[in-house]
Formats: C-alpha cells, sequence, structure tokens
C-alpha cells in the first residue's frame, strides 16, 4: 500500500479521527491507485476497474483518470494491454512490503552482519542509494560508514551494498540488548505500533480503514525485526502484522465487486 500523495491532488473524503490523532494522510486518487495496485497480484488493472476502486473510497472519476495519466508521465506505471501495472521500480517495492509482512528468519546464533564502507570517494546519489538499500536490509548506522544488525534474517543483498562495503559477521563485546536499543528507538516504534493497532480496530468504513492500513503497512517496513532475546517482552509486532493480514483479507474480499471487469 501507499500512503503518499501529489501536494496538487485533492484528496478523498476522509472523516477519520484516527488519521488526524497520528498525523496520516488523506487518501487521494494517486494513494488509492498505488494502494490498490501494491496489494494486487498480479500489479495490474484496467482503468475503468481502477476508477471503481478509486469510487469506493470518495475519489471522483476524473481525478482517478488524471492521477493515472501523471503516474504513467513520472514512471510509476505504464500501460500495456489495456490494462495499467507497476514499473520494475514499484514492483522492488511490492516485493519489499510482501517481505515485511512475513520476513523470512533463521534462528540466530548471537552473530551480527557489519557492514564497513569501503569507497573511498562517493557520489551523492551513490551514498543516497546505499542508504536506501541499508534501510531495507534493515540495517541500523552505528555512525558514519558502519552499519550492523542481528544475523537472523534471510535476504539477498543489492548489488549497491556489495560494491560500497566490506561484510563481515562478528559479534558484540558488551551487552547486545543496550546495543540494539541504541541502534533502534525500539519504544519509539512500539508506541506507534499499537497506536496504529487500536486505530485500525476502530476505524470505521472502507476508506477510513484503507488510510490507517496504509500507515501500519509502512511501519512495518520500518520494524527492525530482531531475535526475540533482543525485544521487549512485550513487543507488538506480530499483533501488528495479524491485524493488518485480517484487513487485507477482509480487503481481497471486497474489491472484486468493484475491480472486476
Amino acid at each position: 500500500m501507499d500512503d503518499t500523495r501529489d501536494p496538487a491532488e485533492p484528496h478523498a473524503a476522509d472523516g477519520s479521527a484516527a488519521a488526524g490523532a497520528l498525523a496520516l494522510r488523506p487518501l487521494t486518487a494517486r494513494s488509492i491507485v498505488l494502494s490498490t495496485l501494491l496489494g494486487h497480484h498480479p500489479p495490474q488493472l484496467t482503468a475503468r476497474a481502477l476508477v471503481r476502486v478509486g469510487a469506493l473510497f470518495g475519489a471522483a472519476e476524473g481525478t482517478v483518470r488524471v492521477a493515472l495519466t501523471r503516474m504513467v508521465a513520472a514512471g510509476d506505471l505504464e500501460q500495456r494491454g489495456g490494462a495499467y501495472r507497476l514499473t520494475d521500480r514499484l514492483l522492488a517495492r511490492q516485493a519489499r512490503q510482501d517481505d515485511s509482512r512475513a520476513p523470512r528468519t533463521r534462528r540466530w546464533d548471537g552473530g551480527w552482519e557489519i557492514a564497513v564502507v569501503t569507497s573511498d570517494r562517493r557520489a551523492a546519489p551513490s551514498r543516497a542509494a546505499l542508504r536506501q538499500a541499508m534501510a531495507a536490509l534493515r540495517l541500523a548506522e552505528l555512525r558514519e560508514g558502519t552499519w550492523l544488525r542481528p544475523a537472523n534474517l534471510v535476504r539477498p543483498r543489492p548489488a549497491v551494498a556489495a560494491e560500497q562495503c566490506a561484510w563481515l559477521t562478528g559479534a558484540p563485546e558488551g551487552d547486545p540488548v543496550r546495543l540494539a536499543a541504541r541502534l533502534w528507538d525500539l519504544d519509539g516504534w512500539a508506541a506507534r505500533a499499537r497506536l496504529l493497532s487500536a486505530a485500525l480496530e476502530r476505524a470505521d468504513g472502507p476508506a477510513e480503514r484503507f488510510t490507517v492500513a496504509a500507515a501500519v503497512l509502512r511501519h512495518l517496513l520500518a520494524d527492525p525485526v530482531l531475535p526475540a532475546g533482543l525485544l521487549p517482552s512485550d513487543w507488538p509486532g506480530a499483533d501488528l502484522r495479524r491485524r493488518y493480514d485480517a484487513f487485507e483479507r477482509e480487503l481481497r474480499a471486497l474489491l472484486p465487486q468493484y475491480a472486476g471487469d
């Protein structure tokens, strides 16, 4: 799902008190289209289907069609065989979102992944690309050029991370629980997770639930997915994923009534 929007685009109707309390962005035609396609497998639908989905969330047909045109021009979508589909860049994002809901983990033996930048001179775009890749890998920056996390995740490393860094495996001499708390704002993540969980439970109607669920999914992308031994005992990550999964099942049952051709 997606909760970004075009500032020039009018947003769909949304009377969500939860959205205001959590500073959530209202739905727009762009966010409706992206969220629908990011959650749809395969990620392509006709304009007519997307217009009907937009209507479900209060977006006018003309607003949806203008958003589709802008999204094609921006490289977010491409037209193929009468349908709109996500471009490769957003297909990668869909894969990250799918992984955030069910991260692939392995038994943790106490080791940590450590990445140290070895490139002497890097242009700003290269530095930005590495930072984005490290965030997707759920590594945290200990200091400039040094990234690490517990070695409990199974995922490929993108080329930009392999090319700019030397990768090592080690373990801290001090308390790994204290190190994890230093690297990640665990209390802050947990507090917002609980607020989002409660907001999703209280949300009334498809538009409000859709708005909150988009924020839930983005928050799951920021979950460090640490081993249980490094987390507070009441860590809400699994509960938030269960609530989002329940929402998606509800949405999948609803959308075919509107997205079918």
